[in-house]
């Protein structure tokens, strides 16, 4: 199962694929020909396991890179997400996008730490380095919207969520922020 931590939540994933070396033509996994399946099934998905059972694979996917080097930092990086060490996880993923940029999970794991030491710019700008690279990474779809929570941008965070849900519509957590938002919306349209 792939490692996850989901924002302030828990969510985030792991590594990616690639076919060329670090810094080559946008080569990391969201060019991968298995995603388009694996996208299709996602969206006909009948139930959560296997629909979790996708989203695993496409995490996998995204996570894979052919650098071993890249993928070491990667794991240290997580590893310090998940033990809190946001600052010692940051300087990983500095380090991931410096050597690969075209990696977009490196850009999300870094979007990521900055999320949860309160730099919310700097994730922004990092979760569109995400999209430009990957459209369809719902994980930083998810997390953008979280990031507007945090400033206090709920529209922003419904259009975010709501992606999000287009792409991958078996994301409970994020469903229902959505959810929340739309009744507190309406709650404060009366």
């Amino acid at each position: 199962m792939t490692q996850r931590i989901f924002l302030p939540v828990a969510f985030l994933a792991l590594l990616f694929l690639g076919a060329s070396g670090p810094g080559s033509q946008a080569w990391a996994g969201q060019e991968d020909a298995r995603l388009g399946g694996l996208f299709q099934d996602l969206q006909t998905a009948g139930d959560a396991v296997a629909a979790e059972a996708v989203e695993d694979r496409i995490w996998d996917v995204w996570l894979e890179h052919p650098s071993d080097d890249l993928i070491v930092l990667m794991h240290h990086g997580v590893q310090s997400l998940n033990a809190d060490r946001y600052g010692e996880a940051l300087a990983a993923f500095d380090q991931v996008v410096a050597a690969d940029p075209t990696y977009a999970e490196g850009w999300n794991k870094r979007a990521n730490a900055e999320y949860m030491l309160g730099d919310y710019d700097a994730a922004v700008r990092d979760i569109r380095r995400v999209l430009a690279l990957e459209p369809r990474h719902f994980g930083a779809l998810a997390g953008l919207g979280l990031v507007y929570l945090a400033i206090d941008q709920p529209a922003g965070a419904l259009r975010a969520f709501d992606a999000a849900l287009a792409i991958n519509p078996h994301l409970d957590r994020v469903r229902q922020q959505a959810a929340t938002i739309r009744l507190r919306t309406a709650g404060s349209a009366l």
